[in-house]
């Protein structure tokens, strides 16, 4: 893969079906995903070895991270650390993200994915 690449002609990944998807740039250690998540969407409950750190772009979030409870609009941010668990919904709107995680997500691998769809977000 080139190391200068638009997000936007990635493949769509299903991460949690038809409701939460991402694209995504991959480092040796590191992701980059741009994630849609639909309206009144719920990712559940979840732990992983990752790092997690995003941020909001359009939408909002409520994020849960071990026992923090917050509504995120544009802007917002999050941090989860290593093994904690978390989950987020989305509002009416939906919300379009970016996350990145550390160390790459390589489970992400197997996940389906589609070509030539156009992201929802400019």
């Amino acid at each position: 893969m080139s190391n200068l690449v638009d997000i936007a002609s990635r493949p769509l990944m299903h991460v949690w079906g038809d409701t939460v998807k991402a694209r995504r740039i991959e480092g040796e250690r590191i992701t980059l995903a741009v994630v849609e998540l639909a309206r009144d969407s719920v990712v559940p409950g979840h732990q992983h070895e990752n790092e997690q750190l995003g941020m909001v772009i359009t939408g909002s979030v409520t994020f849960t991270i071990g026992d923090e409870t917050r509504q995120l609009g544009p802007g917002g941010t999050w941090r989860i650390p290593s093994n904690v668990y978390h989950g987020v919904t989305t509002g009416p709107e939906g919300a379009v993200v970016i996350d990145i995680f550390a160390p790459a997500r390589r489970d992400w691998d197997a996940l389906p994915t589609q070509d030539d769809v156009p992201p929802i977000w400019p």
